[in-house]
């Protein structure tokens, strides 16, 4: 690639690893220091002319991020016991301002900091290995904001688009440590969710998906004490549409905090059906797109979305289909018709898209303020088949209806903790108010036609 990103990593930022700084217990994060080495090659390997570093410890705003404006940029290591370890680096001030421009074309507030602040560790421990491995490059520093997930994805594929519009190559290096509370006496306390936060952020480097990372527990990142989220999900957002290898080098937790190197070589553009969706990430499904669109409009405007004029044929059908909503990976509303209710499916969809978000009783309507953290699913129901009895039934395969007079209960398949006929057959007994012994009970099954995104 002549121009753009042409590389991504995630960096882990201990003093300690800094030999100058942790002396000999430098030596207890040793595969960390060794993957930091390979990581620091790699990117010399790619020849970037400007580094992005995005650093969760400069002065963090609510609403906005920060863009560094000071030139030169620098720090040390003084904090730490070592003021003789300098960074000062060349701000590529062009960049850095088409990097705020392009943010504010997607509505992202975007901060240019025109004071000299020094360089946090967030960002020197990166670029101390990056100066070690002989690397030269001008430097552009971000200060992640805690804005939604997915605007700091936005945010991100911004910086793609000021990058590629100067043609500059570029590597961007989301700075960032996983859980803090992975042993008792670890700095942030201790949790037993902080190993299975990192499990899952490890899961997700290795296989390049940012998903799993943008639909994360709010809870569990919460539990886990981590740093390392936000800037992850704006580097991913900058190797949206492209085409990457992505390598998990290493991952410890020696001082009760997790520390992981990952790698992003990017080979190239995205074939044209993965453009702008990530690179895992499908086109948007023209099913959640209704949803989504139908949602969206009644919460911000007050008003029912009409029928796109280019639907799908498939969508002029009659189905009962379900919309569910997600929050960070919870629960946030689904509601849906078991059998057609209106002219056809799209409408079906308009309209459960809007009752799930405003009617569920479980939850308080959806707030403009959620809508860019909402995750939809639209369950497309087949016409359900009347079961002799629980060994027809499959709770991956086929969603369950139990009726007995007016009362019915419903629950969809495949449905995350529901792994057993009689665990789903419970749940819909709760559902319908059937108690487990009453006699004259129907069993009906069905398929669904899942969309997701």
């Amino acid at each position: 690639m002549d121009g753009g990103i042409v590389f991504a990593a995630l960096s882990p930022h201990p003093p300690i690893i800094v030999p100058e700084v942790g002396g000999r217990e430098a030596e207890h994060a040793a595969d960390t220091v060794r993957g930091m080495e390979k990581l620091a090659s790699r990117i010399a390997e790619a020849r970037p002319e400007t580094i992005v570093v995005i650093t969760p410890h400069g002065p963090v705003l609510r609403d906005s991020l920060l863009v560094a404006m000071a030139q030169p940029l620098a720090g040390d290591f003084s904090q730490f016991g070592a003021p003789g370890v300098v960074v000062k680096t060349e701000n590529d001030e062009q960049l850095s301002r088409r990097i705020i421009e392009e943010a504010a074309r997607r509505g992202i507030r975007c901060v240019p900091l025109e004071r000299e602040v020094g360089l946090d560790h967030g960002s020197l421990v990166p670029l101390y290995y990056l100066s070690r491995a002989g690397i030269r490059c001008r430097l552009v520093s971000v200060t992640m904001g805690m804005l939604s997930r997915r605007r700091l994805y936005e945010f991100g594929k911004g910086i793609q688009v000021a990058c590629a519009g100067l043609s500059r190559r570029c590597a961007v290096i989301a700075s960032g440590d996983l859980s803090h509370r992975l042993v008792r006496g670890a700095p942030a306390g201790y949790s037993p969710r902080g190993k299975e936060f990192d499990r899952a952020i490890c899961d997700a480097l290795r296989e390049g998906d940012p998903r799993p990372i943008e639909s994360m527990d709010e809870r569990l990142a919460e539990d886990a004490g981590e740093c390392g989220l936000r800037p992850l999900l704006m580097m991913f957002g900058a190797l949206d549409g492209l085409e990457y290898e992505s390598e998990l080098i290493s991952y410890e937790g020696p001082f009760g905090v997790g520390y992981a190197v990952a790698t992003f070589k990017v080979t190239g553009a995205a074939r044209s059906d993965r453009a702008g969706d990530g690179r895992r990430m499908p086109s948007r499904d023209p099913y959640v797109s209704l949803a989504k669109m139908s949602l969206e409009s009644f919460v911000r405007y007050g008003r029912r979305a009409e029928k796109p004029a280019d639907l799908p044929p498939d969508m002029r059908r009659r189905a009962g289909a379900f919309v569910s909503l997600k929050k960070f990976g919870r629960l946030r509303g689904c509601i849906g018709t078991i059998e057609p209710c209106r002219e056809d499916l799209a409408s079906e969809i308009i309209q459960n898209a809007i009752s799930a978000g405003t009617e569920d009783p479980r939850f308080p309507p959806v707030t403009e303020d959620e809508l860019d953290d909402l995750e939809y699913s639209v369950d497309v129901l087949g016409v359900p088949e009347e079961v002799a009895g629980a060994e027809e039934l499959d709770p991956r395969r086929y969603g369950v209806i139990i009726q007995k007079g007016h009362r019915r209960g419903l629950l969809l398949p495949d449905l995350e903790g529901v792994d057993t006929v009689e665990k789903q057959l419970a749940i819909a007994r709760q559902k319908a108010g059937i108690s487990p012994g009453e006699a004259g009970v129907r069993l009906f099954r069905f398929t669904v036609e899942r969309h997701r995104y």
